[in-house]
């Protein structure tokens, strides 16, 4: 006896949406391969850090659903996010000193 289904988890999202997202993340990896042989000096690594963080953010909201699910998965990726920023900032620190 195959089991009721329950109501829906999550809504359903348009193809299309992902698809804009997927543009979106190859255009970003475009300007990241860009950047990279522009004379920036010190912030050429901050700039690709920065564009991927926003392109992290992208794949976990959208293809990892986090957009779609209950605030406490959001908690967790706010935590393990804030740890990301700390190791981050300890790593630009040594790279300063360097």
């Amino acid at each position: 006896m195959a089991a009721q289904p329950t109501e829906q988890e999550h809504p359903l999202v348009p193809q299309s949406l992902y698809v804009k997202i997927w543009g979106i993340l190859l255009v970003m990896t475009a300007v990241t391969v860009s950047v990279s042989y522009v004379d920036m000096k010190n912030v050429k690594v901050l700039t690709a850090m920065l564009i991927a963080a926003v392109k992290s953010a992208l794949v976990i909201l959208y293809f990892m659903h986090i957009r779609f699910e209950k605030p406490v998965f959001a908690v967790f990726v706010v935590i393990v996010l804030g740890a990301y920023a700390v190791t981050i900032a300890l790593t630009f620190t040594d790279y300063l000193y360097r």
